[in-house]
């Protein structure tokens, strides 16, 4: 199967993109897919606090999660981009 990139963007990498990136990541492992899952916003504004406590209450843990720009993963040859 094909390596896929994929980054989920959205405005701030504090919420949205990282629950996505934490779900992708999640059922990506749990399928045995050869994926690699990146968030990334136009700005980054740190994890909300309250995406790590609904992720926690769904089994996944992303508080090893960053806060990046798009800018960080301009080198990493993404095939697929989510907005």
């Amino acid at each position: 199967m094909k390596n896929f990139k994929i980054i989920v963007i959205c405005t701030g990498n504090s919420c949205r993109s990282q629950m996505a990136e934490g779900y992708l990541k999640f059922f990506s492992n749990k399928m045995q897919l050869n994926i690699e899952v990146y968030s990334a916003g136009i700005e980054a504004h740190g994890i909300n606090p309250n995406a790590l406590d609904i992720m926690l209450e769904d089994g996944i843990n992303i508080s090893d999660h960053t806060s990046n720009t798009i800018e960080d993963y301009m080198n990493k040859n993404i095939s697929h981009v989510l907005t």
